[in-house]
């Protein structure tokens, strides 16, 4: 079976966690996590970073963290992961969908302006599956409209816009290390930001909002128990020392299934290069021409050995949402055929050359 990822672990992982156990430091009290906190945010460009037990838990509390709440409107894209929506609904806020840019498959940041009203106080972007979004237009629409930015980056670790570190332009940017990543801590998040306030709010958000000072135990508002283990940073701090061997061989990857399935009839390949960024190829995404083409295609593949996934599903679509009333009238036809038609192939860092080239023969007959 060639799996749609196996991580790699080629560097100081087993070492790292070794000390672990061998001090007993495993919990979330270990030095790792510190380290990992400071080497993360010093690689992406931020002041200061919050180690947590995943990316969800990290977008939980920025929306809390920006005192995002009752009544509030937060942009973010239709096509995306369902975890932005889940923390914007839980903290009593309204998402507000966002169609797709075709050729990038990010959000269409030129409809984002018709969608701000007087109840939006947040724009969340989200980086989708290795271009980035075009920051440059939100940026400004941040500012013009006094909006905080939340920027998730779960799947763009390393990953750069006009030579800046995609991460690096949030309010609060988040990050994700499930075993998918550029780097991996097994499960685990991180959120970054230039704020010493927000920082501190979010490192007492994470620990069941403990105080600081005073009697422990006695709490005077809601947190969470979302803390990163030790044992998880140590895996953090070694993935992060093969980084840039990573981002090479992702993009190394990605040549090879653009070169080998260029003349692949009936499906849209993934975007080299934007003019503001190469893509990173965090996953090598294929569009179909149809739904029952994508369907075929992925069971003649599962029943060769290779493993695939679907692409996100909409927001807008997504049962939970229409059971509370949601997005009633939206229709989002560029989005809702990614999410029918799109899937991606085998592109995980621990894929041989030999696999990737079995993939590509596959794909053809």
């Amino acid at each position: 079976m060639i799996p749609v990822n196996k991580p790699l672990m080629i560097g100081n992982e087993l070492k790292y966690v070794r000390e672990c156990i061998e001090t007993g430091w495993v919990s979330s009290e270990g030095p790792f996590v510190n380290k990992f906190e400071n080497d993360f945010s010093k690689y992406i460009g931020k002041k200061y970073g919050t180690a947590v037990s995943n990316g969800s838990a990290a977008l939980d509390i920025a929306v809390q963290a920006l005192c995002i709440g009752k009544g509030d409107e937060v942009i973010m894209p239709t096509f995306t992961i369902i975890s932005p929506a889940f923390s914007v609904l839980r903290a009593g806020a309204i998402p507000v969908l966002i169609e797709t840019d075709e050729s990038t498959w990010n959000m269409d940041v030129n409809v984002i302006e018709s969608k701000i009203t007087l109840k939006t106080k947040a724009i969340i972007v989200v980086h989708i599956y290795g271009l980035p979004v075009d920051m440059d237009p939100i940026l400004e629409l941040c500012r013009k409209y006094n909006l905080f930015l939340i920027e998730d980056a779960a799947e763009v670790h390393g990953q750069t816009y006009k030579g800046k570190m995609c991460g690096s332009f949030g309010d609060i940017a988040i990050f994700s290390f499930y075993p998918n990543k550029h780097i991996t801590s097994g499960e685990g998040g991180m959120l970054l930001t230039n704020d010493e306030n927000l920082d501190k709010k979010a490192k007492k958000l994470r620990n069941l909002a403990f105080e600081t000072e005073g009697r422990r135990f006695i709490h005077n508002e809601f947190g969470w128990n979302y803390r990163m283990t030790n044992l998880q940073a140590a895996l953090g701090v070694a993935q992060l020392e093969n980084i840039n061997y990573h981002i090479q061989r992702k993009r190394d990857i990605g040549k090879q299934y653009l070169i080998g399935l260029k003349d692949l009839k009936g499906f849209q390949l993934p975007k080299e290069k934007t003019p503001y960024a190469d893509n990173i190829f965090w996953v090598f995404g294929l569009v179909a021409e149809s739904e029952e083409r994508q369907k075929e295609t992925i069971k003649k593949l599962n029943i060769s050995k290779i493993g695939t996934r679907p692409f996100f599903w909409c927001m807008h679509e997504q049962p939970v949402f229409k059971k509370m009333g949601l997005f009633k009238n939206d229709v989002y036809p560029i989005s809702e055929k990614l999410a029918r038609n799109g899937f991606y192939i085998p592109s995980g860092l621990g894929i041989t050359d030999e696999e990737v080239a079995k993939v590509i023969s596959k794909l053809h007959e």
